[in-house]
């Protein structure tokens, strides 16, 4: 009896684990696994229900497709349901793929489609008469948002399909993405306002989709590749492959390859021949899409709850290593939660060394049964930070012990409680010195208010010292009580002084940011700034007017009101503001559309004579130009100084105009 509430606990905390990341993954676009690892939740959670079939319940996350609904939108069913793909990371589920399809089908070779898996988000393109109508995203597969509005803006989409006038309806399902030079793009604005930068074009992409105004949504440019059918009256299909024959005939944007192949041995090749190339295709590609290219066949086949049986997805595996797990340290968010970390003995994964690995949660160090002196696998998906995906047990010592997460924090003395309904551990007090060290890092940091000087060796000292219990201490310094820290002389002690006294004109948003407010980053921070102007007004408004900001969801406004109710925190921002003297005010510009270069892309290469890269790249934002990384056909203009190198051969054989210093500064109007 026992051992059965052991496995219904399991099995519900899977539940509420995998529907906590379907949240971060689809809602708030800030994962905290890579794909496999949360495909492994989701298979250990089908194999238990499988196994105890008592235990299976009907909203399981197991037989639903993951729901991407956002507020602010209309809802909309759809005709014919938007359903998810089963996936698979190896050959043998593949081929057990086919088996499973010659088994409804017959025992003959069946024809496939293989295309590449788009890394984007579902979209479902209504045309009516060859008019395009309404696009809805795929939601819960039975209802979506619909994001007309945005979609709208995807320079690529047809409004209308010449020759598809006599078709009463299609219903033409796709992927919406962005670019990877559009996304470096932005990437390389943000760090130049000294912002944090976009984990990946997925997450950017989904966000951007979301943005309740469409003017926003322009500014980012949006792709759209179209592969499927839903609803359609008028027109008749037999196949497959003549979905994309037919949409490139329309001017509807499609995938760069495709195969059409007989047999589960002809897809592995195909596979393995789209894996040679895929990184030359515009858009960000996590796989392959296998599909049946009989229509009827399709139909036969069927679907479950959840996923066509007639169609599968095979993931590219992220790299991965074998290392030694050295030791389990905790580590000390600023907001006081801890989060185990295995440090590692260092290996490479990816083209970087890596000696460090997220383990999530205590949950996941119990699932997972890791274990200080254990041998492991480590992986790195993508651009999230490198995690233990499992123990190699075969090599585990005799005399190993599991890892004990609530004795390790009274061994360190971290008076913490794990919090209710959630994973996380928090420390009771906020006055622990590590905690105070990250705040203030925080506070200071590039991304916030900006304090050069303020690094996390001169923080230590200061903390370490008893010279700041708190933020508000830093603008009581005084350069004498800087002398006595190590590697301080009167110059740097009055340069530091000198930079904590700039920042009391930081603009509202780097002061918003720099709190550490739960869930508010700069992005947040520079909304939540644009629209109330000051701290006092922020500080004050009711929750309701936060829910209707685009890009504030309701997560953030449960923190937000949470933040600003405490006493503690209410006076800390009341004696910045009389006794320290902090602005807190916004100071943002809205960048100008009609500027010399809007619509120029440029890439620098090389040494400049007399500018520097970044004044160079400084200059040309100011102007409305972007500056990318890569060379490609959309690039404007390459300015090359000595020393260029493989861009400017680029560059050259593209056909891309080519400056100088002196040509640049002719163009900026700039002597």
């Amino acid at each position: 009896m026992a051992e059965m509430n052991d496995i219904a606990q399991r099995i519900d905390r899977l539940r509420k684990e995998i529907e906590r990341h379907e949240h971060l993954y689809r809602i708030e676009n800030l994962p905290e696994i890579s794909d496999p690892e949360f495909d492994r939740l989701v298979k250990e959670l089908e194999e238990l229900e499988a196994e105890y079939p008592l235990f299976i319940q009907t909203d399981s996350p197991t037989h639903k497709v993951g729901d991407d609904r956002a507020p602010g939108f209309i809802t909309v069913s759809h005709r014919v349901p938007m359903q998810s793909l089963d996936n698979t990371y190896n050959k043998e589920e593949l081929f057990d793929f086919d088996k499973r399809l010659k088994r409804l089908l017959g025992d003959s070779d069946q024809e496939y489609l293989v295309e590449p898996k788009i890394d984007g988000l579902a979209i479902n393109l209504i045309y009516e008469q060859g008019k395009f109508v309404q696009a809805i995203t795929r939601g819960n597969g039975q209802q979506g948002d619909d994001v007309t509005a945005n979609v709208r803006t995807i320079r690529t989409l047809p409004e209308t399909l010449p020759g598809a006038e006599h078709i009463g309806l299609l219903e033409i399902r796709g992927e919406i993405y962005m670019s990877q030079e559009e996304f470096e793009w932005i990437n390389a604005q943000r760090e130049a306002e000294g912002l944090p930068k976009f984990m990946n074009p997925r997450n950017l992409a989904s966000g951007t989709l979301k943005q309740l105004d469409p003017k926003v949504v322009a500014k980012r440019r949006l792709e759209v590749v179209c592969y499927g059918l839903g609803a359609v009256e008028g027109i008749e299909f037999t196949k497959q492959s003549q979905l994309r024959e037919h949409f490139s005939s329309w001017g509807l944007p499609v995938v760069e390859r495709s195969w059409c192949v007989s047999g589960i041995d002809s897809v592995w090749e195909a596979i393995e021949e789209l894996d040679g190339i895929r990184g030359e295709f515009t858009y960000p590609t996590d796989g392959v899409v296998i599909k049946l290219n009989d229509l009827a066949s399709q139909v036969e086949a069927g679907s479950t709850s959840k996923a066509p049986r007639w169609a599968i997805s095979y993931k590219f595996a992220a790299e991965q290593a074998e290392t030694l797990l050295k030791e389990i340290t905790i580590q000390i968010g600023r907001t006081g939660a801890l989060t185990p970390v295995a440090e590692l003995e260092p290996v490479e994964i990816a083209g970087s060394k890596v000696s460090r690995a997220t383990l999530h949660n205590e949950d996941e160090i119990q699932r997972k049964d890791v274990r200080e002196g254990d041998w492991v696998v480590v992986e790195k998906a993508g651009e999230i930070i490198p995690a233990v995906v499992r123990v190699i047990t075969s090599k585990r010592s005799l005399d190993s012990k599991p890892f004990n997460f609530p004795l390790r924090l009274e061994e360190l003395g971290y008076d913490a409680v794990r919090v209710s309904g959630q994973v996380v551990w928090r420390l009771k007090s906020t006055e622990n010195p590590v905690q105070l060290r990250r705040q203030i890092e925080h506070f200071a940091s590039r991304q916030a208010m900006d304090i050069e000087g303020l690094g996390k060796e001169v923080v230590k000292q200061l903390v370490d010292h008893g010279l700041v219990r708190d933020i508000i201490d830093l603008y009581a310094l005084r350069a004498e009580d800087l002398l006595g820290l190590d590697k301080f002389a009167e110059k740097s002690a009055n340069n530091l002084i000198e930079a904590i006294a700039r920042s009391r004109d930081a603009d509202l948003w780097r002061f918003i940011h720099g709190l550490g407010i739960p869930l508010i980053g700069a992005e947040a921070a520079k909304l939540l700034s644009i629209r109330f102007g000051s701290m006092g007004a922020l500080s004050q408004t009711r929750p309701e007017v936060l829910n209707s900001i685009d890009g504030i969801g309701p997560k953030m406004t449960e923190s937000l009101v949470e933040y600003f109710s405490n006493q503690v925190n209410a006076e800390r921002i009341q004696r910045l503001y009389q006794e320290a003297g902090l602005r807190m005010e916004n100071q943002l510009e809205v960048p100008d559309e009609t500027a010399t270069l809007a619509g120029k892309t440029f890439v620098l290469t090389g040494t400049l004579p007399n500018w520097t890269r970044d004044q160079a790249k400084a200059s040309i934002q100011a102007a409305g130009g972007k500056v990318t990384s890569s060379v490609s056909k959309k690039t404007s203009f390459v300015v090359a100084g000595s020393e260029a190198g493989s861009k400017l051969t680029k560059a050259q054989n593209l056909g891309i105009t080519v400056l100088d210093e002196d040509q640049l500064k002719e163009l900026l109007g700039e002597s």
